[in-house]
């Protein structure tokens, strides 16, 4: 124990970014901070580390905190250092990022935290070095998306393809071939059509689900 004290000590913080899927756009969740530094400003949702609790469990309760939900997708992204990332004390980082259904989030929790759903291309400038999370983010769940069912998290139980490739392009960025993407989610084993018919388009088109 004695060697210990000859070492430094940082704070420990997690930055949460919470995916929404909304209106045909990727969605992030931000509020303005209520403290200094940077009082007011764009910011992702975050808070210390307690001395009772894991990374892991201080993650989990902010989510829970912001947004009422639990066991939701989160995946650790990860660890903000630089000495100089944040004004008010030397901090270390560790960031998550969660995909919700937007349907399912507690809106009465947004007027106590003010908290509101930004597009992910139309994102305002954040605090310290939120902006580059959020990019990093982005990147890894297009990694993803590609071999996981993540977007069972963000779409609602039963879903139409054109629906499906809607979300894909909104996290790739990018226009996705309808005829090459109708192929490739074919071969997707947990992707499944069901008996059901969406009444509201034109051609009553057929409902998928996640297995």
């Amino acid at each position: 124990m004695t060697a210990y004290k000859s070492y430094p000590k940082f704070y420990v913080s997690v930055d949460c970014i919470i995916f929404g899927f909304k209106d045909g756009r990727l969605k992030v969740l931000i509020h303005q901070r209520p403290y200094e530094p940077g009082l007011g400003e764009h910011s992702l949702i975050g808070g210390f580390v307690q001395t009772n609790e894991s990374v892991d469990s201080s993650a989990k309760r902010i989510l829970k905190e912001f947004t009422g939900l639990d066991n939701v997708y989160m995946q650790q992204l990860a660890a903000y250092g630089e000495v100089e990332r944040d004004p008010g004390e030397r901090v270390i980082s560790v960031v998550y990022y969660a995909l919700i259904n937007v349907d399912n989030y507690d809106t009465h929790l947004a007027d106590i935290h003010k908290t509101q759903w930004v597009d992910v291309d139309q994102m305002p400038t954040l605090c310290f070095d939120h902006n580059d999370m959020v990019q990093k983010a982005r990147h890894m769940i297009g990694e993803n998306i590609k071999n996981q069912p993540i977007g069972s998290n963000l779409l609602p139980r039963y879903f139409t393809l054109s629906l499906l490739q809607t979300l894909y392009e909104s996290i790739l960025g990018t226009s996705i071939d309808k005829r090459n993407f109708r192929r490739a989610i074919s071969e997707k084993d947990y992707i499944q059509a069901t008996n059901l018919v969406d009444r509201s388009s034109r051609r009553g088109a057929t409902l998928y689900r996640f297995k």
